[in-house]
């Protein structure tokens, strides 16, 4: 059942909205910080007679309109804050140096690191720390180096890693496999 029929279906049952449940729960101050999801199912199943699966359909349509969500810019952002800043630049050169040579490129982001991706298809991921960046490629049919490791359990979407220890270590090699990458994705 998508996640719309179970709203559909609840409406149908109570006679109220996504809207009319989050003006009821902040009512009750169901919506104030701390408060557990389970404390708004139980809510819902006493007053509602809402089964699990529908009340955290609810939880989810109520909840989600308080949690503010980052822009694209701002996610990438937080993966350069603090001690991780001075890697920015290095990120953002090495971006536009793909997409100079090869096209677009584009940046989704995760919570541990951001995936460089050709037309949705996944070619490379970025982790930074504050002393180092490692770049993760995916190119099956190059065999691993040793400054281009195989990837191992470091993560498993990627076949081979380098470690950047210093900016200057962002050469024409690498991206040159990051272009191989690109062409293989």
């Amino acid at each position: 059942m998508s996640f719309q029929a179970y709203i559909d279906n609840i409406e149908a049952k109570t006679g109220k909205t996504p809207d009319d449940f989050r003006k009821l729960a902040e009512e009750k101050g169901l919506l104030k910080p701390g408060v557990k999801a389970g404390e708004i199912v139980a809510w819902l199943k006493k007053d509602f007679d809402l089964g699990r699966g529908h009340a955290m359909a609810i939880y989810a349509a109520i909840t989600s309109a308080k949690v503010s969500r980052a822009t694209k810019e701002e996610a990438i952002g937080n993966h350069f804050s603090g001690t991780r800043a001075h890697w920015r630049s290095a990120f953002d050169n090495l971006v536009n140096n793909i997409k100079d040579s090869k096209g677009d490129v584009q940046i989704a982001t995760a919570n541990t690191y951001l995936s460089l991706l050709k037309d949705k298809k996944k070619f490379a991921i970025v982790q930074v720390t504050g002393g180092r960046m490692d770049i993760g490629i995916k190119l099956k049919t190059a065999k691993p180096t040793e400054r281009f490791e195989p990837a191992g359990s470091w993560n498993a979407m990627v076949t081979h890693r380098v470690r950047i220890n210093d900016v200057n270590e962002i050469d024409k090699e690498v991206v040159e496999w990051l272009g191989k990458a690109y062409d293989a994705a």
